[in-house]
């Protein structure tokens, strides 16, 4: 059985430019080339991440190539692996996903009722999708993701994702 290739995404959490130059390094390390980075937005619908900074922006990275989703698991456990090296407390969140032609997957260390299980601590939640030519949340959607602020960014990775589909698509080669 083949399985459809994905476009891997991340969402970056971070306090100021030095920590986000930093996980851009990181990420590109783990994961290949950077493909597309969006503009920084303001993380300010929950105080869920305080902990990290009181003030906080939230950016989103695409990498070349399609990967395969199965991979989710070694994404997350890699995006955990360097928030630990961001400071003795957690100076940065990383929430790798991916795309396809019909939702955005987002990979969590934490359970909930519209999550699923798929290995080693992680479970993996179906975040938006996308319906009649527009991202749709569920009810279940962060607020961030739900208001459409992010939707231009993730239209264009789509696009992505479907011309490198119908040009065959690549794996990259990356540290997992």
């Amino acid at each position: 059985m083949t399985v459809q290739k994905v476009k891997l995404i991340t969402g970056i959490l971070y306090p100021d430019d030095i920590f986000l130059n930093w996980v851009l390094s990181e990420v590109s390390r783990k994961w290949g080339t950077r493909e597309r980075l969006s503009s920084p937005f303001p993380f300010d619908k929950t105080d869920y991440y305080r902990d990290i900074s009181p003030v906080l922006y939230r950016r989103f990275v695409s990498f070349q190539g399609l990967f395969d989703p199965g991979e989710l698991v070694s994404f997350k456990l890699g995006a955990c692996e360097i928030e630990s090296r961001s400071g003795s407390n957690r100076r940065v969140n990383i929430d790798p996903g991916y795309i396809d032609g019909a939702r955005l997957v987002l990979a969590s260390t934490k359970d909930h009722s519209h999550r699923i299980y798929i290995g080693e601590g992680i479970y993996a939640e179906v975040t938006m999708r996308f319906r009649f030519g527009k991202w749709v949340p569920f009810d279940y959607t962060f607020p961030d993701f739900a208001s459409g602020i992010y939707d231009p960014f993730l239209e264009e990775v789509r696009k992505d994702w479907l011309k490198q589909r119908r040009q065959g698509g690549c794996q990259i080669d990356r540290e997992i």
